[in-house]
């Protein structure tokens, strides 16, 4: 275990700076995701962590030393990638101790640590069987052995489940969360899923062309997000954005309809303009438009089961409800729906959260 910090860290390919003074600090045993969209530097910034890539600038520390050019195989680093990267001549038992046999391990104490891996990744009864015959989830916890035999100080994985289907996912997910609990590695890993992030993180870093826009706890990001980015990043189904302004008393005065702002100190800022947040979840129908914030016309009905979701229409603004699964309604009806007037958050012109 380790604890890794980046300190002002840049890299730039010829004059394009793909990442751009990134800070953040995995404490020992944290099992920390960075996330953000497709090209926002994630992978770089863990192939920089690897010592696959150089960095331009700034410092990344491991336990408090400096490591920017320390060689790859001397950092204590495992990395597990997208791609499996499994040798296809060899056995699975082969692949797992491969990097002991580079060492000249004695057989026996390689046959012995093999053993204990696969028997933690329930691959004891495939140790004979070479890649191609074996399912994707399969392939990825062959490729997880290979990197923990080798009893690394940090595991880096590199969007490790995007090549598997849905369920295959979310069983990998819990398996990663249950080799997380029992062998107590410092994790990095690397996804677009923010569903992923959610579920398996102790600490989330949320990227953004490069830069980082906030990290924190996932339950930190998902109740007090510093911007409309992370509001609309983490959270799934993603929140709601509705452009107004502030009125006296205070209120969010939106397209004909207006709520009151619980608990919020905005004196001084009456008559500007000011985004409101809603999640998906903290809206709800009411039988009439006397109790209700707004009506909506429903566009689109998605029932999953056991929930279902509107896309409702409100004057120019598109909304997003989370409602039980029996729920009733066509495209086309008026619906009468009601806020969580203590679930709102508020954003400037500069897309920043307002303190309340």
């Amino acid at each position: 275990m380790a604890t890794i910090s980046l300190r002002n860290v840049r890299k730039s390919f010829g004059t394009v700076e793909v990442v751009k003074g990134v800070s953040f600090e995995v404490a020992n045993g944290d099992f920390a995701v960075l996330v953000g969209p497709s090209g926002c530097g994630k992978s770089t910034l863990l192939r920089m962590i690897a010592g696959l890539e150089s960095i331009t600038d700034g410092d990344l520390l491991i336990d408090g030393k400096r490591i920017n050019d320390v060689p790859p195989d001397q950092r204590g680093i495992a990395m597990v990638f997208q791609s499996y990267a499994l040798y296809p001549h060899m056995t699975v038992a082969e692949n797992i101790g491969f990097s002991l046999d580079l060492k000249k391990i004695p057989k026996a104490d390689i046959a012995r640590e093999v053993g204990r891996v696969a028997e933690l990744l329930q691959l004891s009864s495939l140790l004979d069987r070479r890649p191609a015959a074996l399912s994707g989830g399969q392939r990825q916890r062959v490729a997880i052995g290979r990197a923990i035999i080798k009893q690394p100080r940090v595991i880096l994985f590199d969007e490790p489940l995007s090549n598997l289907d849905a369920s295959l996912r979310v069983q990998m997910r819990a398996e990663l969360q249950k080799l997380h609990q029992e062998l107590k590695p410092t994790i990095i890993y690397v996804t677009h899923d923010q569903v992923e992030a959610m579920t398996m993180a102790s600490k989330i870093v949320v990227l953004n062309q490069g830069e980082v826009a906030q990290w924190n706890a996932p339950i930190e990001l998902y109740r007090h997000p510093e911007s409309t980015f992370v509001a609309t990043f983490i959270g799934s189904p993603r929140m709601n954005i509705i452009a107004g302004r502030l009125d006296a008393g205070p209120r969010f005065v939106g397209t004909g309809w207006s709520a009151p702002l619980l608990g919020q100190n905005l004196d001084g800022s009456v008559g500007q303009p000011v985004s409101l947040g809603i999640r998906p979840e903290d809206i709800r129908l009411v039988d009439s438009s006397t109790d209700a914030d707004f009506d909506a016309t429903v566009v689109i009905v998605e029932r999953l089961g056991a929930e279902t979701y509107l896309n409702v229409q409100q004057g120019s603004d598109s909304l997003l409800v989370r409602l039980a699964g029996d729920m009733v309604a066509r495209p086309g009806d008026v619906v009468h729906l009601k806020m969580d007037h203590q679930a709102f958050h508020l954003f400037d012109t500069q897309n920043r959260a307002i303190p309340g």
